[in-house]
């Protein structure tokens, strides 16, 4: 081992201290920035100590830094575009791309070391093992992660997409694969195999996420991220990268935590996850009684009689859901917030799945300088409400329900914001329609809750507005 090999392995191994220590800043919002900042720098570190060893070795031709330039010069640009560009609202859509490139990539690295032994002296037992594990995660990470953004886009009905025979195809694909798998595995070097179990991954990846629901995207989308961080270690084993098998350990494993944690947040097993079929999307009925069930009322309000709740209000809570962020209405929570901070207690209570993904709304918030001290977890806000004087609910729908608290429907045991235990509800919303989980909400209905029918964006401004106006008088 020379000085230089000596050099990259400890490199890569500082890039690794470094992305273990990012992980732990990222678990708070306030050090968040600094954990993403250290984790970058790892990465270039990483990257750079790549660059060193492939130097060093003479391993790549004209033509190949040809194409690698081209390639990391093409990628950094289209990063820094959509880093600029993409709305914060699409940001969950962003990083099921990015889960889609890091396991086709992961898939494709297995494949060319596949490609360029076979036919020599033989792929020992460790590399092939990697290898046919590779071909099978990164292709249905690949796929899947293409679906699930199709899906948040609106490009694929967010809605649990079944069709006769679904489960007996995506059974087929398994046997395929692993059999395939398995028939390399023995020592059969056979590139046309090798593609049959590239297919067989990809088409099922498809059929893997295409029956399941909206409600269900936060636990896809961590779970895929857990797939590609699996994907990229064991790209790592086969071309025999320690960067690659600790960045991707790590970021399997906290995908795969992160999983269970939201799985767990929406009263959902994996395995029921997997198997798809829950919820109907996120559409509804019109606006109206009809839509909360026959002999049901709701009790309409309009934004001065909001406005004179909040104004008169000693602790305000403020509940964001999917609907305001839809709407990018942030700015204007985040003023309204500040406004009735002057003479009342006013945070934000933030379910751990009110966005698409995990920690979407508190990115959200973060963007329209809500203070990191003002955005509370479900439990300590639960804590809060049977104090509270008014609960303002913008845009949330499932995570309020109170029929969570009741066995024998579909949001049963799901933990929720017990938002019905305040004094007086406002819920700004377009219409009656149903969340995700496809039933009606509770709250709606209950006496001491107001609606008022409108986009988050416009609501909030009238609110506020109608609030300026009675402090001023």
């Amino acid at each position: 081992m020379n000085a230089v090999t000596i050099a990259v392995d400890l490199a890569y191994l500082v890039a690794g201290v470094g992305f273990v220590v990012a992980l732990h800043l990222m678990n708070s919002p306030a050090t968040a920035r600094k954990g993403s900042r250290l984790s970058w720098l790892g990465m270039i570190v990483a990257v750079v100590a790549a660059l060193v060893s492939v130097i060093h070795d003479g391993t790549i031709t004209t033509t190949g830094w040809v194409v690698l330039s081209v390639g990391a010069i093409g990628g950094a640009a289209v990063g820094l575009v959509m880093a600029r560009k993409v709305k914060m609202t699409d940001v969950p859509q962003v990083v099921s791309i990015f889960n889609a490139v890091g396991g086709g990539a992961a898939a494709l690295v297995a494949i060319g070391g596949f490609v360029r032994l076979d036919g020599g002296p033989g792929i020992g037992t460790r590399v092939m093992i990697a290898t046919v594990l590779d071909i099978i995660v990164g292709p249905v990470t690949f796929s899947g992660s293409l679906i699930a953004a199709g899906k948040l886009q609106g490009w694929v009905p967010s809605r649990p997409v079944v069709f006769p025979g679904a489960r007996f195809i995506t059974v087929a694909l398994t046997v395929v694969g692993v059999g395939a798998g398995c028939y390399l595995l023995a020592g059969h070097d056979s590139t046309w195999v090798l593609i049959l179990a590239v297919c067989a991954a990809l088409a099922f990846g498809v059929t893997m996420v295409l029956p399941i629901g909206g409600a269900d995207m936060p636990v896809v989308i961590a779970l895929l991220n857990s797939f590609t961080g699996i994907a990229v270690a064991i790209a790592g084993f086969v071309i025999d990268n320690g960067a690659l098998i600790i960045g991707g350990a790590l970021v399997g494993a906290s995908g795969g935590i992160l999983t269970l944690l939201m799985a767990r947040a929406m009263n959902r097993s994996i395995i029921s996850v997997m198997i798809g079929g829950f919820g109907t999307g996120d559409s509804g009925p019109a606006t109206g009684p009809a839509a909360v069930g026959a002999g049901a009322s709701i009790r309409r309000i309009s934004a001065e009689d909001a406005a004179i709740q909040l104004a008169y209000a000693s602790k305000v809570i403020i509940v964001p859901g999917y609907g305001l962020a839809a709407a990018q209405a942030q700015h204007e929570a985040a003023e309204l917030a500040a406004l009735l901070a002057e003479h009342a207690t006013a945070f934000f209570a933030i379910h751990p799945v009110a966005g698409r993904m995990p920690g979407h709304m508190n990115v959200l918030l973060a963007e329209a300088n809500v203070p990191y001290p003002d955005m509370k977890e479900m439990d300590a806000a639960n804590l809060e409400f049977p104090t509270t004087d008014v609960v303002l609910v913008v845009g949330a729908n499932d995570v309020t329900n109170p029929a969570a608290r009741r066995p024998g429907n579909a949001v049963s045991g799901m933990p929720i914001l017990n938002v019905d235990q305040a004094k007086s509800v406002i819920v700004i919303k377009r219409s009656m329609g149903h969340g995700y989980a496809g039933i009606d909400n509770e709250l709606y209905i209950d006496p001491k809750t107001g609606m008022f029918f409108s986009d988050a964006k416009a609501g909030l401004a009238e609110i506020t507005a109608a609030v300026k106006a009675l402090v001023a008088a």
